[in-house]
């Protein structure tokens, strides 16, 4: 027997069914009787925040959820991206968390890639921030008068 899913949503909230963006006026509960595919407004990643490579994924895999009927193109783009990032990372714990994001993806696990990749998003953050350091070390060392 399959559970009905529930949610509640505040006022001038949104959320993307099907492809389809609803925005509530009013605090409402949603009933989902049968399959559908969503994805709640806090968990969307706007384009203008898509600066670093891991985003720009989830963005591309977000996009599948969002917009079913086009997403043949973004499917090719996962595995385009998703290829060249594995290639790009030495940290273990990112690539270990982008096989498990194939793996997801593939068995048409979306809502499970996207929690995935935000897990990795700090450790990220702290690489492309040690990376920036350096590069401003190396900078330096270059501009100092002997």
């Amino acid at each position: 027997m399959k559970k009905n899913l529930q949610i509640s949503l505040k006022p001038g909230e949104r959320i993307y069914v099907n492809g389809a963006v609803l925005k509530v006026d009013r605090k409402v509960s949603i009933e989902f009787l049968n399959d559908v595919t969503f994805l709640l407004e806090h968990h969307v990643l706007h384009p203008e925040n898509t600066r670093t490579p891991l985003r720009q994924l989830y963005f591309v895999v977000q996009t599948v959820l969002i917009d079913p009927a086009n997403s043949a193109d973004a499917c090719a783009m996962f595995h385009e991206s998703h290829a060249s990032l594995l290639a790009s990372f030495e940290n273990v714990t990112i690539r270990q968390g982008l096989a498990e994001v194939r793996e997801l993806f593939e068995r048409g696990r979306l809502f499970d890639v996207l929690k995935m990749l935000r897990s990795l998003f700090a450790i990220e953050d702290d690489i492309l921030a040690q990376g920036s350091r350096a590069d401003n070390t190396d900078i330096h060392q270059q501009c100092e008068v002997p």
